[in-house]
């Protein structure tokens, strides 16, 4: 069943609380969209945020155009499940670091010195984050 609303419920919000990847569209980009995999947060306030280096072409392109997309699938083995986020998005200058190093550590082992190394390279850099204003939600759950 597939369902539309403009906000995210306490039941997506669970589901996009699992270490899931998901694949983000931004407009203005080529036709047909070209997603890109990505980590992401769902917040308590029902936004998507995610970060990513100040001059990559999704910034540039949201700078034109600030909408985007975010969809998110169950893996293979569980039942079919899945939600797509559409909406404004904000690139903020603050919090990038710190929402890496949250996702980091839902994503990965820490402990494993490869990874840590990889975060400490992440936060080495210039980051923004992004934040998905919903606007449209569909789901399906089977």
């Amino acid at each position: 069943m597939s369902t539309d609303a403009s906000f995210l419920t306490a039941e997506d919000l669970e589901f996009l609380r699992r270490p899931l990847h998901g694949f983000l569209s931004v407009a203005g980009g080529p036709l047909p969209p070209q997603p890109l995999p990505v980590w992401f947060e769902a917040t308590a306030e029902g936004t998507i945020q995610l970060f990513t280096g100040p001059d990559t072409l999704k910034v540039r392109r949201l700078h034109s155009d600030p909408r985007a997309s975010i969809v998110v699938a169950a893996p293979v083995g569980e039942r079919e499940r899945w939600l797509s986020v559409t909406g404004r998005t904000t690139v903020e200058p603050d919090g990038a670091h710190d929402l890496a190093a949250r996702l980091a550590a839902r994503y990965w082992d820490l402990g494993d010195s490869v990874r840590a190394a990889d975060l400490a390279a992440i936060q080495a850099e210039a980051q923004v984050r992004l934040v998905i204003h919903p606007e449209n939600v569909r789901r399906y759950q089977h």
